[in-house]
């Protein structure tokens, strides 16, 4: 079911690795993680070697937080050497974060793909459109609130990092900006508060995906492919430093117009592999 010629599969590894390279530099460079890049990447991949459309999209998800693992340590390293790290952010959200996740994980394990592919769509595009259209007057308030909202934002940003395979650094991000959070110490947190959460968020996918091993191609375990680990995490995670560097050196409003467009463009990917 997963044999395919030795060609097809050197193509493909080929283009793992430029989507590791281009998902490092995202990571850095927005505090996004790269999963936005990989889930599509793995998506196509898993499609032409077979794999079954009921467990591909939960497949791509929990491959994309493993993979992002080392990609986020490496971003926050960077980001938290620049001292551009929020502490207080990171402790108000990473336990409800990771309480999120294992929401996530759970989900996963039972919808069909079809949800989770609504569900990065919808909040890719939302975020999206907030960047590339938002102003300094878009805020909710001067300064970031107090433990009860900020427990249930991080929870937020855990449950959508789990749906979407991305470490939340997007959603994070924006949350932030609303608070008016400077956009580098936003991205820099957000690359801290990856860290729980794609751990947490890998373990979750490797057990909700334990039940549907027969489906799942070779070398993979829950629903991680241990492959697109191999070959796309040591790439990015390499990378992501040079994004972080970036990052610095970029105007704000360019940041966001970025990451904006970015995400707006793989939401509309998805959009159409609901009809293809």
């Amino acid at each position: 079911m997963f044999a395919v010629p030795v060609s097809e599969l050197l193509w493909l590894a080929a283009a793992i690795v430029v989507g590791g390279l281009v998902t490092g530099v995202l990571a850095g460079l927005f505090g996004i993680g790269g999963g936005a890049v990989i889930v599509p990447v793995l998506y196509e991949v898993f499609r032409i070697v077979g794999v079954a459309d009921e467990v591909r999209m939960q497949l791509c998800v929990g491959t994309s937080l493993a993979i992002i693992v080392p990609t986020t340590i490496r971003s926050y390293v960077t980001h938290r050497a620049k001292g551009a790290v929020l502490d207080h952010v990171m402790r108000s959200w990473a336990l409800p974060a990771v309480i999120g996740v294992v929401l996530g994980s759970v989900i996963a394990a039972f919808a069909p793909s079809a949800w989770l592919k609504l569900a990065f769509i919808v909040i890719a595009v939302f975020i999206g459109l907030r960047f590339v259209l938002g102003q300094d007057t878009w805020r909710i308030a001067s300064e970031l609130p107090g433990r009860a909202a900020m427990s249930i934002y991080g929870f937020m940003v855990g449950l959508t990092s789990s749906l979407m395979g991305v470490s939340g650094g997007s959603v994070s991000t924006i949350i932030q900006s609303l608070y008016g959070v400077p956009i580098h110490n936003a991205v820099a947190t957000s690359a801290g508060v990856g860290v729980p959460i794609t751990i947490a968020g890998t373990l979750g996918y490797i057990l909700a995906g334990l039940p549907y091993q027969a489906l799942t191609p070779p070398l993979s375990v829950g629903f991680v492919s241990l492959v697109g680990v191999a070959v796309m995490a040591p790439v990015s995670s390499f990378t992501a430093a040079y994004g972080a560097r970036l990052a610095h050196s970029w105007p704000r409003r360019r940041l966001e117009i970025g990451l904006g467009l970015f995400l707006i463009a793989v939401a509309l990917r998805f959009l159409v592999s609901l009809f293809i």
